[in-house]
């Protein structure tokens, strides 16, 4: 009996249908949509995925006068994409893949018929299809995809040894169902894991990734980042996580690095669960602060906070650590130059421990530039303390700070900050060319635009000609 709520998307799908069937095809939706279907997991933008006894062309044949648009970037893995009205559509002729042990690329066969398709899929959770061309919607769940749902059991419909040779990305993605859906792992996919776990070698890392990314944006990734430590699937590609794991925390003495770590990534919450009121910012990048905020921590052993310049080292040294591994797995430009910057940064804040004069509160505005709302919630995140007191503090502490902050931005546009002076006008009054003594001129403005705020252009001029004259002296 197919649930109720399966009602619109069918209705959505019938002149679909239709086509495949007058075509004398078979088409099944299949995959995500079912599983979400089944939970009642309803999404508004998710796309529909489809498999069919229709080979490409054929396929293309089907949709050719009811598609808004066709691409054919898939067509060599048996996959037509599709948009219709605002929906997308990949539809895929059933098919048997598997890797050769030092491939990239997948080798593609088609198959005959939709259980040898669902056979070769991930996890049986995801190898469950519903025919929309039969006389009646009909499931197809030949591996018990249904009830390993409801009894929240991750499986593979084949050995997994046989699912993660066909695409090792599969092991990643485990982690990802067990933490997005509260899965429990069988002994054999955790044994195959950790027996397969150096095969994701040959796994692009683009693919690794958009895998690590969407695992970082569920509501809870701690279950799937624990899963990649204890496997050692983590070592492959994020070798940096089983050596927090190893280290003690020296400020949250009751747990490790790692534990810390995730307990952070989990503070990071999604949009839906902000406060009313709570100034928007990249949730993304900054679960992925969280993760690697840390991560300088096992290089920087008997620095203890607070001592010295050792929050500048750890930073420096998390943030060189964090450039390499997102440089590593191909994470954009701007992505890695933003979570390197939040790593840098994150402990700025405690830096100033008896209070906020308004030149500190300038001066962190102003290296936050843009991140300043990215900053603010991965530090109110990174306490994880049992100390209920000391919780409290360090959120007072934290409101305490982003009143400043509004009530200076009120005042003096914060997030411009710059010297009174711009470098034309230092070249004039100077009269030096452009090089290194316009740069020191600038920055001692702006120094002085940090410490005391707007002082007006004459008493900027007067000051600049007071430290030539001394400079040059």
């Amino acid at each position: 009996m197919i649930p109720d709520r399966f009602a619109p998307v069918l209705a959505e799908l019938a002149p679909l249908a239709a086509r495949f069937r007058a075509a004398g095809h078979r088409l099944y939706l299949v995959g995500g949509s079912v599983r979400d279907l089944l939970i009642d997991h309803r999404r508004d933008d998710f796309d529909l995925d489809f498999t069919t006894d229709a080979r490409p062309d054929e396929i293309k044949g089907c949709i050719g006068d009811w598609a808004d648009a066709v691409w054919n970037q898939g067509e060599k893995f048996g996959t037509i994409g599709a948009k219709s009205g605002d929906r997308t559509y990949e539809i895929t002729t059933f098919r048997a893949e598997s890797y050769t042990d030092d491939s990239r690329k997948p080798h593609v066969t088609y198959a005959d018929d939709v259980e040898t398709d669902l056979g070769r899929r991930d996890f049986t959770v995801n190898a469950m299809a519903l025919e929309v061309t039969a006389d009646t919607p009909t499931l197809v769940d030949p591996f018990g995809g249904a009830a390993d749902l409801m009894s929240r059991v991750l499986r593979t419909p084949l050995g997994p040894d046989v699912s993660f040779s066909d695409d090792p990305l599969r092991m990643l993605r485990a982690a990802r169902f067990i933490a997005g859906y509260d899965l429990q792992p069988t002994d054999e996919i955790v044994a195959a894991v950790e027996a397969m776990a150096p095969r994701l070698a040959i796994v692009s890392a683009e693919r690794i990734r958009d895998e690590l990314d969407k695992l970082m944006t569920l509501d809870h990734p701690a279950a799937g980042l624990f899963f990649l430590h204890d496997t050692g699937l983590a070592d492959h590609f994020l070798p940096e996580l089983p050596a927090m794991r190893l280290e003690h925390d020296p400020i949250h003495r009751h747990k490790d690095v790692l534990t810390h770590t995730i307990a952070v990534v989990e503070n990071v919450r999604p949009p839906h669960e902000q406060p009313p009121g709570r100034a928007p910012f990249d949730f993304r990048r900054v679960r992925l602060a969280a993760l690697f905020h840390d991560i300088g921590k096992p290089r920087t052993r008997g620095h203890q906070p607070g001592k010295g310049t050792t929050f500048h080292h750890h930073d420096a040294v998390g943030a060189r650590m964090t450039r390499k591994r997102m440089e590593a797995l191909r994470y954009s430009n701007d992505d890695t130059a933003a979570v390197t910057e939040l790593v840098a940064l994150h402990l700025r804040f405690h830096t100033y421990r008896l209070g906020w004069s308004d030149s500190a509160v300038r001066r962190y505005v102003r290296d936050a530039g843009p991140l300043l709302n990215e900053l603010n919630v991965l530090t109110r995140c990174d306490c994880t303390t049992r100390n209920e007191r000391k919780a409290v503090q360090l959120s007072k502490r934290m409101d305490d700070l982003e009143e400043r902050i509004a009530a200076l931005a009120e005042a003096e546009e914060l997030a411009s900050i710059r010297p009174e002076l711009d470098g034309r006008a230092v070249m004039e009054l100077l009269d030096v060319p452009p090089g290194r003594v316009v740069g020191e001129a600038l920055q001692f403005l702006l120094d002085i635009r940090l410490d005391e705020g707007p002082i007006g252009d004459d008493e900027a001029r007067e000051r600049l000609l007071a430290w030539w004259a001394a400079r040059s002296a």
